[in-house]
């Protein structure tokens, strides 16, 4: 089983987008055009936070991360995220705005579990592993956990962000993609056990990436306390899961506004 690939529920696609302003050229601005771009700016994400093809977006201001502000989108589809991308960048706003990271993904639930259990059950590629995987992903599926981890709502009460994305390392001796199913399945479970503490403090959206950007995985944490993304990190670090096997990218830490927010942040800095 070791060369098994874990099954995958997938949801919305996701685009992390940090941006930094070009803050001398819009001084530059007459009063009146400056407004025009501060309206634009809510009117857009006024309009974003609730689309009809369904998702949301948040904005962030950034604290660090050599940018300034950091978008983040929930979309049905890539063309849905598209049209996101084209909105932003014809958008008065998007004038002044220079992309400095960006990030594509797909909320996912891994079947870790599910998929080891078929196996030893079964056998791995028989026609009775696939119906039993099949059957055990749709019983996941229809799952509330499971269906706030693919398609999550914007969390409430918590305004602190932090993105980052991660790959599981394939270096000699510390292969992650070698291991049997099983322990595979054994190392997840354990590092979900650590997540599972912070229920109610976190709220985590995974997305996968593999074959759609640099990384394997993006994290995107939500909190009331931005402590606790400290706290959290620094414990999965040491779950073996983690400190044999994990790889990590680029964090974009920053707090989360409403559209209507847009006017005081730009004015205050014009």
């Amino acid at each position: 089983m070791s060369t098994l690939a874990p099954a995958t529920l997938e949801g919305w696609y996701v685009l992390h987008q940090a941006w930094s302003t070009d803050w001398p050229a819009l001084r530059s601005l007459a009063p009146e055009e400056r407004q025009a771009v501060v309206d634009d700016a809510r009117a857009l994400f006024e309009a974003m936070a609730a689309p009809t093809e369904g998702g949301w977006s948040t904005p962030c201001r950034l604290v660090g991360g050599g940018a300034d502000w950091l978008f983040v989108h929930f979309r049905p589809s890539l063309e849905a995220l598209t049209e996101v991308e084209l909105r932003l960048r014809t958008s008065r706003l998007g004038n002044w705005l220079r992309l400095e990271f960006d990030y594509l993904s797909i909320t996912e639930a891994g079947l870790y579990h599910a998929t080891a259990e078929a196996a030893r059950t079964h056998g791995a590629d028989t026609e009775a592993f696939q119906a039993a995987l099949t059957e055990a992903a749709q019983a996941e599926l229809a799952t509330p956990h499971v269906q706030s981890r693919l398609y999550p709502a914007p969390p409430e009460g918590m305004p602190y962000v932090s993105f980052y994305p991660m790959s599981k390392r394939r270096a000699t001796g510390d292969n992650w993609y070698q291991l049997p199913m099983d322990e595979r399945s054994r190392l997840m479970r354990e590092h979900g056990l650590v997540g599972r503490r912070y229920a109610g403090r976190i709220v985590q959206v995974i997305s996968g990436s593999v074959g759609l950007d640099d990384w394997e995985w993006a994290v995107t944490l939500f909190a009331r306390d931005p402590l606790d993304f400290k706290r959290l990190v620094t414990e999965m670090r040491f779950d073996e899961a983690s400190a044999r096997y994990g790889e990590f990218g680029r964090f974009f830490t920053g707090i989360r506004f409403a559209p209507d927010a847009w006017e005081s942040f730009l004015n205050r800095n014009l």
